[in-house]
């Protein structure tokens, strides 16, 4: 028995854990929703790869293989978080984002950085757990669909009371007999009549009653803060466990009960054991943690007040990130085959003032480059969600046909080039902040203007330069409004 648990997370890690693309694809996936960074992607991808090649390995050498972690340096909307965010839809493995600032050393006020990985593992748990379910989809709706019949053609109850047989025959009221005589034939003829028209879908908007289990509200907040969040959720799983389970009425049509009982069927059909031991696999071999605003918690120099706890925040990420147990309510985790990539502005502090051991770790160094006015253009135009497409279809819910004139898409690139330069350079978010100001009056006015009957309009460099000449040309002004 336990040998086929084995074969069956090996099955799992192979299925979701695996991304088969190689790293040419991989980019080329990448292009489609990010301009440029044409460094920061091959790494990545490369990054990716190498999970793919370490498991074809032999079992002593792919112990020894540690994936090489990443650390991502430039300036803010350059791309960082969105490689992050896409790679995330892209690869079949668990993939958590953090945010460095969140978390404090061990005895300040905050999260302890152990969550992290508890984080992980749940999302694992999620993959697996619907991966599982898929698998015993089939047999869940055929279980679904009997409890269904059961509620729809209940079992013909006897009249007469069960004491009868110790305390002789008890006549129950008659109105009494009267509600327990069904409605519905509840022979085998009826019951298969029903069967054929549920399968045929004509009963999908009955309402029947439905006896649902009334799960508790978690205990929110109770245990938030340092390492008591694993001790919350433990306490609160023992404490569910112990509790009887509560159960409710509700009144839902066919169609949503079905639903609820193949959930429910499902559930019972899955072996939560084999989901976790192959969930804390998955996460071990497979999972990738993105580590943003790295920079915030660097220290230059030695100084006390809160830079202590900034330090102590890299000592306490020090462990996870060169290989450590975590304990989690799955199992315990290692943590030194995940895969680790940080990214940082990296404009008050150095990749050279985070702590010694914590640089040595980060072996891949990428520089995004700042955004240049051809990129502003393609990131106008080119990705499948970009901006300037988002605004057309929006507007063209209200019947309202918007084009951009080539001229026009290179002025608002160029601003945005220029007020980078002169004022903060906050990357392609500037793109955001312009095109709002620019396509105000045509957001506000569209439903008026189609009530006129105008439902195009066009957009040329001579409305750009009209709408944002002062921001453009008022240093102040462009600072204040973007």
């Amino acid at each position: 028995m336990p040998r086929k648990k084995v074969e069956t997370k090996k099955e799992v890690i192979t299925e979701l854990g695996l991304n088969e693309q190689t790293p040419r694809e991989i980019v080329e996936e990448l292009n489609k929703h990010i301009v440029g960074q044409e460094d920061a992607k091959r790494s990545v991808a490369i990054a990716l790869r190498n999970r793919w090649r370490s498991r074809k390995l032999t079992d002593d050498m792919r112990d020894d293989v540690i994936p090489k972690n990443i650390l991502m340096i430039g300036s803010t909307g350059v791309g960082k978080t969105e490689i992050a965010r896409r790679l995330a839809k892209l690869v079949k493995a668990p993939f958590v984002k953090v945010e460095a600032t969140k978390f404090t050393e061990v005895g300040y006020v905050g999260r302890d950085v152990e969550s992290i990985i508890r984080d992980l593992m749940q999302i694992a748990v999620r993959m697996v757990r619907k991966q599982k379910t898929e698998e015993v989809k089939e047999k869940a709706t055929e279980n679904a669909n009997e409890r269904l019949l059961d509620i729809l053609v209940p079992e013909p109850k006897k009249a007469g009371n069960p004491l009868s047989k110790l305390f002789g025959s008890i006549e129950e009221p008659e109105e009494k007999v009267e509600e327990e005589t069904p409605t519905v034939d509840t022979g085998k003829s009826g019951r298969e009549f029903v069967k054929k028209r549920l399968e045929a879908g004509k009963l999908e908007d009955q309402v029947i009653e439905l006896e649902v289990s009334d799960h508790a509200k978690p205990m929110v907040g109770m245990f938030s803060g340092s390492s008591l969040e694993s001790m919350g959720d433990n306490l609160q799983d023992m404490i569910g466990s112990l509790m009887p389970k509560r159960m409710r009425k509700r009144k839902v049509t066919v169609a949503a009960a079905r639903k609820i009982l193949e959930q429910e069927e499902a559930e019972k059909l899955i072996d939560m054991e084999e989901v976790a031991e192959a969930a804390v696999e998955l996460a071990e071999r497979s999972g990738i943690v993105f580590f943003d605003e790295i920079d915030k918690v660097a220290v230059k120099g030695s100084s006390g007040g809160p830079d202590v706890s900034r330090e102590g925040v890299q000592r306490d990420i020090l462990p996870i990130v060169e290989g450590s147990t975590v304990m989690t309510k799955y199992g315990p985790v290692k943590t030194d085959h995940i895969l680790f990539i940080a990214a940082g502005a990296f404009h008050t502090a150095k990749p050279s003032d985070l702590i010694p051991e914590l640089q040595g770790r980060f072996p891949i160094r990428v520089e995004l480059k700042s955004l240049q006015k051809e990129d502003f253009e393609k990131i106008l135009t080119e990705p499948q969600n970009a901006l300037i497409k988002q605004y057309k279809a929006l507007l063209k819910t209200e019947g309202l046909n918007l084009e951009f004139q080539p001229e026009a898409i290179g002025r608002i690139a160029e601003m945005a080039y220029d007020v980078n330069e002169q004022s903060e350079d906050i990357g392609a978010r500037r793109l955001h902040t312009l095109l709002e100001k620019l396509l105000e009056n045509i957001s506000f006015d569209a439903p008026d203007m189609i009530k006129e009957g105008k439902t195009e309009v066009s957009i040329d460099a001579a409305y750009v330069d009209e709408r944002l000449k002062e921001i453009s040309k008022n240093r102040d002004l462009s600072q204040f409004i973007l």
